[in-house]
């Protein structure tokens, strides 16, 4: 069975991805924080969370913080120990503090989000890739990355959010070069307004009743939920998508076609 790793796997995209993978066979390293940021105004995912989410899809929980390396190694170790490997690293943590306009930005805004969202993809790849490299040839390892459709969007307030998800395109594009030849592949996926606790946050801060006014921005005026999210991503794992690396694809009812 192949392996994946997962950060954010608590709750939202994180845990539907683990439900996608668990339902096609994989054997799961689940990871995250289970604590709660000053600098975030909103509660992150708790223990209860990601362990109710490692029971539901049969995975391991791990609890740590990609913006350490050295959790991110433990974790990649804890799934060559226990599953034999790696295959798949699947970068979903990510936080959202949307309230300041550029030249105000506190220091700790801007560093929590780019530490978290940027470098923590950053520290995933260096802990997963070498494990990957290490199954036997001809591979077929995967590393994809949640970005955003904010990355190519104008959006007030958001500078920060965007900066990282735009990063992390980049750095995606940089690993797939970096791969070339080695049957593994790197790709992004960019979801528009999606049905999590980052929404609902970001609803708050802009004076929103409900966050599904946020639908007016997509094409299909419908927000998208976790799910379609995750099955890209699991599409995305699969040895169907092997022809595609240094992509970067949408999962966002149409919010980047406007």
């Amino acid at each position: 069975m192949p392996v994946a790793l997962i950060t954010g796997a608590a709750r939202g995209i994180g845990a539907a991805a683990a439900d996608a993978l668990a339902a096609q066979g994989w054997n799961l390293v689940l990871v995250d924080l289970c604590g709660n940021d000053p600098a975030v105004g909103y509660p992150l995912a708790s223990r209860e969370e990601l362990e109710a989410s490692a029971q539901r899809c049969g995975g391991k929980s791990v609890i740590g913080d990609v913006r350490s390396a050295a959790d991110l190694a433990r974790a990649v170790d804890v799934a060559v120990e226990r599953f034999g490997g790696l295959d798949a690293a699947v970068g979903v943590a990510g936080v959202l503090i949307a309230a300041d306009r550029v030249w105000e930005m506190p220091d700790e805004h801007w560093h929590t989000t780019l530490d978290t969202n940027l470098t923590g993809t950053f520290n995933l790849a260096r802990a997963a890739v070498p494990a990957m490299l290490d199954r036997p040839v001809p591979r077929s390892g995967r590393f994809v990355a949640v970005s955003s459709a904010a990355a190519l969007k104008a959006t007030p307030r958001l500078a920060a959010y965007s900066a990282s998800k735009a990063g992390v395109i980049g750095l995606v594009r940089g690993l797939a070069a970096d791969l070339a030849d080695t049957g593994i592949t790197a790709n992004a996926v960019l979801p528009g307004s999606t049905d999590t606790i980052l929404l609902s946050h970001s609803a708050e801060v802009y004076g929103l009743d409900d966050p599904a006014r946020f639908a007016e921005h997509h094409v299909d005026h419908r927000i998208v939920s976790p799910a379609e999210v995750a099955a890209v991503v699991a599409w995305l794992c699969s040895p169907a998508s092997g022809a595609l690396t240094g992509a970067a694809i949408p999962a966002d009812a149409g919010m980047t076609a406007r």
